[in-house]
């Protein structure tokens, strides 16, 4: 099989994954969930890989945020609390490390500045439809996560107003949408409809950072 059919393979997986992940947890089948997150989050770093993401500083640095995704997927597989702070934990990390990768590529300061002042009003409006929704820890930790996303979102834009491919936007920004599922989900109201919309979403913002490292 050629590198271009593998990739196609390993995208499809992972997306498919996502799918089965959505349809086991609505039966309630909890290992077949457990199987298909776990695949369709290893297939996103098996697509990296086969990208040709370890010759590059930029694709070393994208694998590495993959790599704590995964982990945040693996945790997420609980409802415990502990598991949550970890995956919110393994997350933020992810974020941080993408940001870093994006500051690899040439930057429009103007873009950045411009996008970083929408997030932060749209991440404030979000906060204060949450807020009364947090408890203790979490009152801290979902403000710091916020601004995480902002400053990553940021950067995948201003990014690609000078040489990144679009696609590292549309992925930033899918990441950060699906963000808001998961949100939803864990301290609002627990459906199968946060999970049918959020996970493809994810997994499709997944998918193209990997890819961006062929580039």
């Amino acid at each position: 099989m050629d590198p271009y059919s593998f990739s196609t393979l390993l995208a499809s997986v992972s997306l498919a994954g996502s799918v089965a992940y959505v349809i086991a947890r609505w039966k309630d089948n909890e290992p077949a969930a457990a199987i298909a997150k776990t695949t369709a989050s290893t297939a996103f770093v098996a697509l990296a890989f086969v990208s040709g993401a370890t010759g590059s500083t930029y694709g070393v640095l994208i694998i590495a945020a993959l790599i704590f995704s995964w982990v945040g997927d693996v945790l997420l597989l609980s409802l415990k609390s502990s598991f949550l702070l970890a995956g919110i934990g393994s997350f933020f990390i992810a974020h941080i490390i993408f940001a870093a990768a994006f500051t690899i590529n040439d930057l429009n300061p103007r873009a950045f500045i411009v996008t970083l002042a929408a997030t932060a009003v749209l991440g404030g409006f979000f906060l204060r439809w949450l807020w009364k929704y947090l408890r203790s820890f979490y009152r801290a930790a979902v403000p710091l996560y916020l601004v995480a996303i902002s400053i990553m979102v940021s950067l995948a834009i201003a990014a690609v107003f000078e040489a990144a491919p679009p696609s590292v936007a549309v992925g930033a920004v899918a990441f950060a949408v699906s963000d808001i599922s998961v949100a939803r989900d864990r301290f609002v109201e627990r459906s199968i409809a946060n999970k049918a919309w959020g996970l493809p979403l994810y997994y499709l913002a997944q998918i193209l950072f990997a890819a961006s490292v062929t580039r």
